[in-house]
């Protein structure tokens, strides 16, 4: 991928620069890489930085109720199958790299915004963007307002050096292999009401809606026969699979999928009550089957992927 023909010049200077943040990420690499595949989670750092939780008006439990919690560990096979794993350490509410770089809701902001800024995306007016107003559950974050400058920074510090780590592995698989298929893995709270997923291998799991939402933008971010043998492959493990709906996939689905160009991204989103406690933030009972299963899927796709991309 020609990373400077993306729209955003930035990533591809972030990516050469010799102090790019280090620690806002951890990239597991394996001994070789041996299959075009990528797996990135993007939404489960839990290192909070101390003003930011200074400036926060909710407690540090509150806070991470807007985690993928715990996704980096579900995934953690990865390398043992080949393939890289790439995990953002801080957390969403602090900088969400799947937005746009720019996503800022000027009401959040004691000083203007420079052109620029994207403030009408409609991320944005949910409190949901780069630099989040609410959390999940809909409460304010802040005490006070900020200033533009300690957005900047977050997203020099973060969002940068990640998309530039996320960009580079994808070039790097596609010169290898020809192709890549990155796994952008996440997680989802619980849903009310019975499952409306289909046919599959029986009841959700969890009861109450599907078990893990594909997303591929409705087929514009990754190649169909990668869908059907990722789904395959989720069945198979037992699971409720349903595709695009709530959830088709956000900036990252979009930005870095292009089927045409062999680079395919399909957006993981599991139950969260599947395998932690959703008010307490922990893992429960079903954690280590869960992460047993997608090291299995992942091992499986890492086998299939070079046919399949």
């Amino acid at each position: 991928m020609d990373v400077s023909a993306s729209g955003l010049p930035e990533i591809a200077a972030a990516r050469d620069a010799p102090d790019v943040a280090p620690c806002a990420f951890t990239l597991l690499r394996p001994p070789r890489q041996s299959a075009p595949v990528v797996v990135a989670s993007p939404h489960s750092g839990r290192d909070y930085d101390a003003g930011f939780l200074a400036a926060s008006r909710l407690d540090a439990l509150a806070l991470r109720k807007s985690e993928d919690s715990f996704v980096d560990d579900l995934c953690a096979a990865a390398p043992e199958h080949g393939v890289p794993l790439l995990a953002a350490r801080f957390p969403r509410a602090f900088c969400d790299v799947n937005r746009e770089a720019w996503e800022l809701d000027p009401a959040m902001f004691e000083d203007s915004l420079p052109d620029h800024v994207n403030s009408a995306s409609a991320r944005v007016v949910a409190g949901l963007g780069t630099i989040a107003r609410v959390v999940a559950s809909g409460e304010p974050i802040y005490r006070r307002k900020l200033c533009f400058a300690e957005a900047r920074a977050r997203i020099e510090t973060c969002w940068l050096p990640y998309h530039a780590a996320l960009a580079a592995l994808i070039a790097e698989t596609r010169a290898a292999f020809g192709a890549c298929l990155l796994l952008d893995v996440h997680s989802m709270p619980s849903q009310s009401g019975p499952s409306q997923s289909g046919p599959g291998p029986g009841p959700s799991r969890g009861g109450r809606g599907p078990d893990i939402v594909l997303g591929d933008a409705h087929g514009a971010a990754c190649a169909r026969p990668v869908v059907h043998f990722v789904e395959a492959a989720l069945r198979g493990e037992g699971f409720v699979v349903r595709r695009n709906d709530p959830y088709a996939g956000g900036y990252v689905t979009r930005h870095y999928g292009r089927p045409r160009e062999r680079v395919h991204v399909l957006q993981i989103e599991i139950a969260k009550q599947l395998y932690m406690d959703e008010r307490t933030v922990a893992p429960n009972g079903g954690f280590a089957e869960v992460r047993a299963c997608l090291g299995r899927m992942i091992g499986l796709v890492a086998d299939t992927a070079a046919r399949l991309v």
